[in-house]
C-alpha cells in the first residue's frame, strides 16, 4: 500500500520503492451496486439499450486497473500480469468482484479497489436511463498478498 508523505518542506511526495524486492503480488476487492429488481431483470435478459452491461462492465474494470497511476496521485505505474472481473448477481444487487496480480516491488491493492469502482460506475452509466436510484456502496479490500507486510485477509 502506498502512504503518502511529506518532506521537509510539507510537500507530499510519492514513496521510493526502488529497495524493495519484487515480490509475486495479489490483491481481491469487491463491491455492491444496488438497483431495482426490474433492473437486474432487463440486465439479464440483454434488454438494455448500450448493451451487454456485465461485459461492457469486466472491460471498464480492467482499463480502470490498468489506470490506476493515472487517476489516483500517488500511485505507482504499476505493469500488471493479471486482471480479472467477475460478477454475483442477486435480486437486487450485483456484487463486483476483481482480482489483479502482478510481480514488482508495490501491491496491486489499488488497483483492485479501482478495478471494482469503474466496473460499478460502468454498470451505473450503463442502466441510469432505466434506474437512477442505483446505489454503489461496500468497496473494500478483502485480500493482499505479497511484499514486505505479507499476506492480510479481512476479517468479516
Amino acid at each position: 500500500m502506498e502512504f503518502t508523505h511529506f518532506n521537509e518542506s510539507g510537500r507530499a511526495y510519492m514513496v521510493e520503492v526502488s529497495g524493495k524486492e519484487d515480490t509475486k503480488r495479489i490483491a481481491v476487492a469487491t463491491g455492491i451496486i444496488k438497483m431495482k429488481k426490474e433492473t437486474i431483470n432487463m440486465i439479464k435478459e440483454g434488454l438494455i439499450k448500450k448493451g451487454d452491461v456485465l461485459s461492457v462492465a469486466q472491460v471498464g474494470g480492467i482499463m480502470g486497473a490498468k489506470k490506476t497511476s493515472d487517476l489516483i496521485p500517488m500511485c505507482h505505474n504499476i505493469f500488471l500480469t493479471g486482471a480479472d472481473i467477475s460478477f454475483n448477481i442477486f435480486e437486487d444487487s450485483i456484487e463486483i468482484k476483481s482480482e489483479v496480480k502482478t510481480v514488482g516491488k508495490t501491491g496491486v491493492e489499488m488497483e483492485a479497489l479501482t478495478a471494482v469502482s469503474l466496473a460499478a460506475l460502468t454498470i451505473y452509466d450503463m442502466c441510469k436511463a432505466i434506474d437512477k436510484d442505483m446505489v454503489i456502496s461496500d468497496i473494500k479490500l478483502i485480500k493482499k498478498t505479497g511484499g514486505k507486510s505479507g499476506e492480510y485477509v479481512r476479517k468479516e
